[in-house]
């Protein structure tokens, strides 16, 4: 259920760039030169939403400007939530296991009805011409996000895969269609590296549903989209990235987390994932040194990092030095991220408590341990998290060692 689950999060990810439903003369548009995407991927969405809307006012009957504002109001909330992190897929991250996602009651209907008006925009136009590839693109643009509201928002995990076999379907069409519209490739590649990465008996299962496993056949497919798609070169990007460092192939991560840093520089998640990458990589000073990048930006409140918390770069810092065994430094800097916790993300401030218990019990510190594992529990009680610090009140964490 667990890759099932990211196949819905992810779904929103079959679109970005303006296309035009209405007529398929209209060519894909590089979302760099949309001010709306630029904020975006910027991670400023009140902004994207606000330019989507005046889009949408001067171009009232334009489907994929419908989808435009309502993937804008829900990527909103997987931001404020702390979701658009890479340990969403690749790491133990308390947001499976969280009630649902909450929406403002304007912002769920401006979603609903946005997606409502472009299924219906998409679907008149396919009536009039079924092989308008730019209505198929927008009708499966509308799935996607159906998919990702319907499993984060409504936690209804079937009708969510429903609506991401939909936009499958749709997206194979596309490609029957025109083979080289490779931007419809985001999704099939998806899904080919997902379910090449479940047991045997549940490809078996996939495969009875047309979902057939391949991993390198889905990275393969990714990085074609990456190095020639417009619509969503971006997206794939940033997929496979988070596809690189499941993979343990942190070499191939960084020179796209670096493309997708310098070609949105307000956007700091980028930099956060080059960290962990480096981290990965075994090059601690390279992944310190980024940090104290990250914290140089804050401190001259450049744009995107003007409003990023000290806690939440205290808390990475002090997971690097943990994982490097620097128990002294890294109990420092978790104390201070811990003190203001309640101002973190909920999945970082869940993990910042485990790794502080864990690193007074490395210690020697037990009674300060159980506390800090205690508020694991406390910040997310059904968590993944919250359930191995409960293992750590009776029994002292210990770190494993390597084999061999």
């Amino acid at each position: 259920m667990r890759f099932i689950q990211i196949i819905c999060v992810l779904a929103a990810l079959v679109g970005a760039a303006p296309v035009n439903a209405a007529g398929a003369s209209t060519t894909p548009e590089d979302p760099l030169n949309n001010p709306g995407w630029a904020h975006f991927f910027n991670n400023e969405f009140d902004e994207a939403v606000a330019s989507f809307e005046r889009e949408l006012k001067a171009d009232p009957n334009n489907a994929d400007l419908y989808n435009h504002v309502a993937q804008a109001i829900l990527y909103r909330e997987m931001f404020r939530n702390g979701a658009l992190e890479s340990q969403l897929v690749t790491g133990n991250n308390a947001f499976f296991h969280r009630s649902k996602m909450e929406i403002g009651a304007e912002d769920r209907a401006k979603f609903t009805n946005c997606i409502d008006r472009s299924l219906q925009l998409s679907e008149a136009a396919l009536r009039k011409d079924p092989n308008n590839l730019y209505a198929l693109y927008a009708l499966g643009v509308s799935h996607g996000l159906r998919a990702n509201y319907l499993f984060l928002v409504e936690k209804a995990w079937i009708e969510s895969l429903r609506e991401v076999s939909a936009a499958r379907r749709i997206d194979q069409r596309i490609l029957q269609i025109d083979p080289h519209f490779v931007d419809a490739r985001l999704l099939l590649g998806f899904d080919e590296y997902v379910v090449g990465c479940l047991p045997f008996y549940l490809r078996a299962l996939g495969s009875i549903g047309g979902f057939h496993g391949d991993k390198e056949g889905g990275i393969q497919q990714l990085e074609l989209v990456s190095g020639t798609g417009i619509i969503n070169r971006y997206d794939a990007k940033v997929l496979l990235a988070a596809i690189y460092r499941r993979e343990r192939r942190p070499q191939q991560a960084i020179p796209l987390l670096k493309d997708l840093a310098q070609r949105f520089p307000r956007n700091y998640l980028f930099r956060f994932e080059e960290v962990q990458m480096y981290s990965d990589l075994g090059d601690k000073n390279s992944a310190l040194r980024t940090l104290a990048e990250i914290e140089d930006l804050r401190r001259r409140g450049e744009p995107g990092y003007a409003n990023l918390t000290s806690e939440k770069i205290d808390y990475l810092k002090g997971n690097l030095l943990f994982w490097y065994g620097d128990l002294t430094p890294a109990l420092a800097d978790l104390r201070e991220a811990t003190q203001k916790a309640d101002e973190l993300d909920l999945p970082t401030a869940v993990m910042a408590w485990l790794r502080l218990g864990q690193v007074y019990d490395l210690e020697g510190n037990r009674g300060e341990a159980v506390a800090a594992y205690r508020e694991t529990m406390k910040t997310a009680p059904k968590s993944e998290a919250a359930t191995e610090a409960k293992t750590y009140i009776s029994t002292p964490y210990r770190r494993k060692r390597a084999a061999g």
